[in-house]
């Protein structure tokens, strides 16, 4: 396909106008309780990347991540001290500046919009405002525990890593579930493993300068299996360049704007395809921030 379908009957269909919660509503007991069967061993696999200064952000609409110290264990001290406290008592505080699409972090269904229409049959003039989204931010994500997938890509193809511009298309998603040995559930989560996850801070230069992801027939396969979310080893889960260079970001457009799946990306795989860990139970919970269009995430698997 060269272009997004523009006509929302994806979400209309299924939870209808006005909804927010997208694909959280896959999140069933069943489905949680389905995940907690896949924990044998008791094993944790952390699959973020640690948020630092000069952690790679797409410039101009990316800010970096900043942090500074606000208070000092030796100043506030002696702020204390003068206020009439004799146990030296110290405190370290600080700033961060951001955007909550830095790091290992995930989409808010109202990040993205196709037009004037975001996803629920929300417009943007109703739902943006000066202090962030009125609806669909990240605070109506719900906490996600659920079976995770991860679908190896880059070793199904034969290498370490894909290369930029390579498009992840369905047939290269079925043989890595073929490897996987499992079949998709309505209720996964699937994580995509490109290999390129392992440029992030070792290489930020060649992690931003496009990437292997999905393409559009991809992205429309997955969320046609009833996904809550799909993530990637990437900084857009989507292929950079596109396809298409006039139809830019289009699976953004219809995972959030049309299909109400949500997006996690900067994750870190490579563990897990060392391990040969393709199924797990995930718990992945995003910070309630009201009004926002993401937020930092640290995904785990329990096997």
């Amino acid at each position: 396909m060269t272009n997004c379908v523009h006509d929302h009957r994806h979400w209309a269909d299924k939870w209808g106008k006005g909804d927010q919660l997208g694909a959280g509503h896959l999140l069933t007991p069943a489905n949680t309780l389905a995940a907690l069967r896949e924990v044998q061993r008791g094993e944790v696999w952390d699959l973020s990347f640690e948020t630092q200064m000069g952690a790679p952000a797409i410039a101009p609409n990316q800010t970096p991540y900043i942090i500074s110290a606000s208070s000092t264990a030796r100043n506030s001290a002696k702020r204390r001290r003068a206020a009439g406290a004799t146990n030296d008592a110290g405190s370290n505080l600080e700033r961060i500046e951001m955007t909550t699409h830095v790091g290992t972090h995930m989409d808010a269904l109202g990040h993205f919009s196709i037009g004037e229409h975001l996803y629920g049959g929300y417009s943007v003039d109703d739902s943006v405002d000066d202090w962030g989204l009125v609806n669909l931010g990240i605070e109506h994500c719900p906490p996600i525990i659920s079976r995770g997938v991860m679908l190896d890509v880059a070793a199904a193809d034969g290498g370490a890593f894909l290369d930029a511009g390579r498009a992840v298309a369905p047939d290269d998603l079925k043989r890595a579930l073929d490897v996987a040995g499992t079949a998709l559930r309505a209720g996964d989560v699937v994580f995509v493993r490109t290999g390129w996850g392992q440029f992030f801070m070792k290489d930020n230069v060649k992690y931003l300068s496009g990437e292997p992801g999905l393409n559009t027939a991809a992205a429309q396969w997955l969320t046609g299996q009833d996904v809550v979310a799909i993530g990637a080893d990437n900084m857009a889960v989507e292929v950079l360049p596109a396809e298409n260079r006039e139809i830019l970001m289009p699976v953004h457009q219809h995972c959030l704007a049309e299909a109400g799946v949500y997006l996690v990306e900067n994750l870190a795989l490579d563990a897990l395809t060392e391990a040969e860990i393709y199924t797990f139970c995930l718990a992945m919970l995003p910070v309630k921030f009201r009004g926002a269009t993401g937020s930092p995430v640290r995904p785990v698997a329990l096997v």
